[in-house]
């Protein structure tokens, strides 16, 4: 037993020592399989995407602003109207009536203010006579011919007579504010009528019809009231996105874009940014929401020259889009001509050497057979390749995968190898 026991410790010493020596005089170094590309000088354009949904750029809410029953409507959705064809009839009746009762009330305003001036012709006479009596008495008072009692008389009798001609005057006054305000209602209700008759402000087409004949719509003159139909110009549209915070400070008004449309696949549209949303989309009457994303509205018009072709294959189609259809947005926010880029996978970061320095960031170069570390600036990317300003140059052979290694487990100096390119690496090429 004792003898076994011994074997085994003795074994065991010496296949350490052999695996040491094996280790130490026959080992290879491990080396890493990678992949490599060549940094080089390209066109780089900074991109900013997004998802919205095409809509005209002019479209018009016909609404109501008197309530009543539709009698008319000489209009379906699709059909092309021009500025001021006929688009809804509101049954007239109830303000007909309005007009001629405001009418009626104003003539009869116009009456008591000519009353009112007879009225006022008739006090100034009495006044003058009045007047001319009291300067008389006043005369005979002074000669002491009549009594204090009549004297008194006189006077009284003046100044009633001065009174009734002030309120003669401003009986005058009353009728004619009662003839504006009798007028101003006569407008009113001419106002209301002629609101029962909805006509196009705009040529266009109508592209959306949510009543028909016989149903009543409410409406208020102060007031929105209930959409009858909306008339859009399909002329020229636009994508309306909503574009991330982090990203809507690259956006600029005149900004070039390339848009995809769900609906035409094999295209690719060119837009122009017009409109930048000033405030997020989630900013409510009380402040702003914080539980959602925070997203500004940003318009891409979509040029007209990019869907002409699309024009060709039928004279009568106005636009070839339509008022909802999806579509993907990337605006070209800046561009870097040949500038040196490298692959955006290769851009990694470590620790710096310097004691409490802070991650930098750079590439893995390989130089005969080892992996470098090179610290690196870089500038726009876009969605393949990132711009290098500093730290690298036209001859260097990066590292771009696999990504565990280059991201975490890739050191400064680590033996590699370039990983045989399969069919797929050989195709994407």
């Amino acid at each position: 037993m004792k003898i076994t026991k011994k074997f085994w410790v003795v074994f065991g010493i010496v296949l350490i020592i052999m695996l040491a020596l094996a280790k130490w005089f026959g080992g290879e170094e491990s080396v890493a399989q990678v992949e490599t590309d060549q940094a080089q000088f390209r066109d780089v354009v900074e991109r900013v995407s997004a998802s919205g949904k095409i809509q005209p750029e002019v479209e018009v809410n016909i609404t109501a602003q008197v309530s009543g029953q539709i009698t008319a409507l000489p209009v379906k959705e699709g059909d092309a109207v021009d500025n001021g064809d006929l688009l809804v009839q509101i049954n007239p009746d109830l303000y007909i009536a309005a007009l001629n009762r405001a009418e009626a009330a104003s003539n009869s305003a116009r009456s008591n203010l000519a009353s009112a001036r007879a009225q006022e012709a008739q006090a100034d006479a009495q006044f003058f006579a009045t007047s001319k009596s009291w300067k008389r008495t006043q005369l005979l008072f002074q000669d002491r011919v009549i009594s204090q009692a009549d004297y008194d008389t006189a006077e009284a009798n003046y100044r009633t007579a001065d009174a009734t001609k002030t309120s003669a005057i401003e009986s005058i006054r009353s009728a004619e504010f009662a003839i504006s305000s009798a007028e101003a209602s006569v407008q009113e209700a001419r106002d209301n009528l002629s609101r029962t008759t909805l006509t196009a402000p705009q040529s266009g087409t109508v592209t959306a019809l949510m009543k028909e004949v016989g149903e009543s719509v409410q409406g208020n003159g102060f007031t929105a009231g209930e959409v009858v139909m909306k008339v859009s110009d399909l002329s020229t549209m636009e994508v309306n996105v909503e574009v991330n915070e982090s990203d809507i400070v690259r956006v600029s008004i005149g900004d070039q874009a390339e848009v995809e449309v769900d609906a035409y696949l094999d295209d690719v549209f060119l837009g122009v940014v017009t409109e930048i949303g000033n405030t997020a989309l989630n900013a409510g009457l009380n402040g702003f929401s914080m539980d959602q994303v925070t997203n500004f509205s940003v318009k891409v018009r979509l040029l007209q020259p990019s869907y002409a072709h699309l024009l060709e294959e039928d004279s009568t189609m106005i636009s070839p889009f339509r008022p909802g259809m999806s579509a993907k947005v990337d605006i070209l926010t800046r561009e870097m001509k040949q500038v040196l880029s490298i692959p955006i996978q290769s851009v990694t970061t470590r620790e710096s050497d310097e004691e409490g320095g802070e991650s930098e960031l750079g590439v893995f170069v390989m130089e005969e057979g080892h992996a470098i570390w090179n610290q690196v600036e870089t500038d726009i990317q876009d969605n393949r390749y990132i711009a290098v300003t500093m730290g690298l140059d036209s001859s260097a052979q990066v590292i771009t995968g696999p990504y565990e290694k280059v991201s975490r487990t890739l050191e400064n100096g680590d033996a590699i190898e370039v990983e045989p390119a399969s069919d797929d690496d050989i195709k994407r090429k």
